[in-house]
């Protein structure tokens, strides 16, 4: 006898964002991914790790930097002046971006950023130490011209 054959089931609805599309980010208090979530929510579960992430208050300006111990995402509170990563606990200095300048390494010419009123910054890559003169603030005041 004929098995009468059943129509494929209709896959769920696609997530719809608001109708505005505001939506927000931060870092997982799990795995460290970062999450989008609309505007208005007060927590986060993340998919891949199943962690539940609270949102700031609403008006909470965020900022992050890169932690300089193991390079993971940090997401904290603008003002704030250090963040301690939760992955390695490198306590990292957090500046904001009046506060840094930048500067061509001398030897490998890698793009680097240091805090106003150093007087030299050494490369991450090659280890070289660029000299933060005179002649190199005059040449970060070109740069940003």
């Amino acid at each position: 006898m004929p098995v009468p054959l059943a129509p494929y089931p209709t896959p769920p609805a696609p997530y719809t964002p608001p109708a505005n599309g505001a939506q927000s980010q931060l870092v997982c208090s799990g795995c460290r991914n970062l999450l989008l979530y609309p505007v208005g929510a007060t927590s986060v579960c993340c998919a891949v790790c199943n962690a539940v992430t609270a949102v700031p208050p609403p008006g909470t300006e965020m900022a992050q930097l890169v932690c300089g111990g193991c390079h993971t995402l940090l997401m904290f509170i603008r003002g704030a002046t250090s963040v301690q990563c939760s992955c390695c606990h490198t306590v990292n200095l957090a500046l904001e971006a009046n506060q840094v300048a930048h500067v061509n390494c001398g030897n490998c010419r890698m793009l680097l950023m240091y805090q106003y009123g150093a007087r030299s910054v050494k490369c991450a890559v090659c280890n070289f130490v660029t000299s933060v003169g005179v002649s190199a603030s005059a040449a970060e005041q070109k740069f940003n011209s």
